[in-house]
C-alpha cells in the first residue's frame, strides 16, 4: 500500500483526495522508485484545480517531477538504492506521477541525480529550475555574453523566473526582473536582479520597432508581453521563449527578426533529450548557490497540494513550492 493525491472525475468536476493504494495499481514502467520529493507547478495546479485540460485519463495521480530512490527495476540502467529525478515526460498527465509515495515509470524517463545534490534541492530545482537552465543555455548558445547588455526574466517571480535571475546573475550577466507583483521586489534582488521592473512596463502600446533595450530575455508569459521585448531587442539579440502565462498568441510582426537579426528560440523541458538534462542538471548543481533554496523555496506535504495547487493559478505562489512525500 502506499499514500497519494488521487484525482479523479465527477460530473465534469475534478475531486482531489488523499487514498491509500495498492502496489497493483501502479501504472507500467521499467522501474519503481520511492518517491521523496515532488514539487508544484503550474501544470500540477491546471490539473489539481481542473481549471486546465491537462489530465488525459482518469483517474490520475498528479505531479509532473519527482525525485527519489529506486527500489525495483528491470532496466541494466538502474538498482535498487539509486538516486533519480524524473521531469517531464508527460507524468502527471497521461501517465500516474509524483505526488505519491510509489511511482513506477518508464527508465528512459529518469536521470541519475546529479552528484552534488539532494532530492530534496533537486525538487527545489525541479522543472522549472530545469526549464529556466535551459533557456539560459539556449541564450548562450545564441552567442548572448554578460557584455551585451540587460538580460529581462519575465514572470520572475514564479518558478522558472525566479530560478533563471538566479543562474543568469550566477553567470554574470545584468538581470532585468519583470514581475506582476510588486511585494517580491526584494526577493528578487536577494536572487540576483539588478533593477526590478512592473509587468505593466510590457504592456504598453507594442511597435513594430521600438527602442532597442535588451540583448536578452527569458519569457515564461508569451502573448503581448514577449510581443513587446521582441520589438525591444537589440541588434543580434536572442529570447529564450518557454512559457505561456499570459496567452499562446503572439501579436508581433517579422521586423525584429529581419532588420535586427533577432533570434526566438522556443524552450522545451518535457521531450528534452536525456544528454541536454543530464547537462542542464550538472549545471544547475554547479551555479545555484545555497542562498537560493533558503530564500526561494517552500516546502509542504501532500495534504498541502490541493490549497496550494488554487494558489499558483491565483498568482499566489512565489517561487519554488517542495512537496515532501
Amino acid at each position: 500500500m502506499f499514500k497519494a493525491l488521487l484525482l479523479q472525475q465527477q460530473d465534469k468536476q475534478t475531486i482531489a483526495s488523499i487514498e491509500q493504494l495498492d502496489d497493483s495499481q501502479l501504472p507500467a514502467g521499467d522501474v519503481t522508485v520511492a518517491v521523496k520529493y515532488s514539487s508544484l507547478n503550474y501544470k500540477d495546479g491546471l490539473a489539481i484545480t481542473g481549471k486546465g485540460k491537462i489530465v488525459r485519463q482518469w483517474p490520475m495521480v498528479p505531479g509532473i517531477d519527482f525525485a527519489g530512490q529506486v527500489l525495483e527495476s528491470t532496466d541494466a540502467r538502474y538498482k535498487a538504492g539509486d538516486e533519480v529525478v524524473l521531469t517531464g515526460w508527460g507524468v502527471g498527465e497521461g501517465h500516474w506521477g509524483g505526488m505519491a509515495e510509489k511511482a513506477r515509470v518508464s527508465a528512459d524517463w529518469l536521470v541519475p541525480l546529479t552528484t552534488g545534490l539532494t532530492t530534496l534541492q533537486a525538487m527545489q530545482i525541479g522543472t522549472a529550475g530545469l526549464t529556466a537552465m535551459l533557456c539560459v543555455m539556449a541564450l548562450e548558445e545564441a552567442g548572448i555574453t554578460p557584455e551585451q547588455g540587460d538580460i529581462v526574466v519575465t514572470g520572475a517571480s514564479g518558478g522558472v523566473g525566479s530560478v533563471a535571475v538566479s543562474l543568469l546573475a550566477a553567470k554574470g550577466y545584468r538581470v532585468i526582473a519583470a514581475t506582476g507583483r510588486e511585494a517580491n521586489r526584494e526577493l528578487l534582488l536577494q536572487l540576483g536582479a539588478k533593477e526590478v521592473i512592473t509587468r505593466d512596463e510590457l504592456l504598453t502600446p507594442i511597435r513594430a520597432l521600438d527602442k532597442q533595450v535588451w540583448a536578452g530575455a527569458v519569457d515564461t508569459v508569451g502573448s503581448s508581453v514577449l510581443a513587446k521585448i521582441l520589438s525591444q531587442m537589440n541588434y543580434g539579440g536572442a529570447v529564450a521563449a518557454c512559457g505561456l502565462a499570459g496567452g499562446f498568441d503572439l501579436p508581433a510582426t517579422v521586423m525584429p527578426f529581419i532588420l535586427r537579426n533577432v533570434r526566438l528560440q522556443g524552450v522545451d523541458s518535457v521531450m528534452c533529450p536525456f544528454a541536454r538534462r543530464q547537462l542542464a542538471w550538472q549545471q544547475l548543481a554547479q551555479l545555484l548557490p545555497a542562498s537560493f533554496y533558503d530564500q526561494a523555496c517552500e516546502e509542504i506535504i501532500l495534504e498541502e497540494a490541493p490549497e496550494a495547487a488554487a494558489k499558483i493559478m491565483d498568482g499566489q505562489i512565489t517561487g519554488r513550492v517542495v512537496i515532501k512525500i
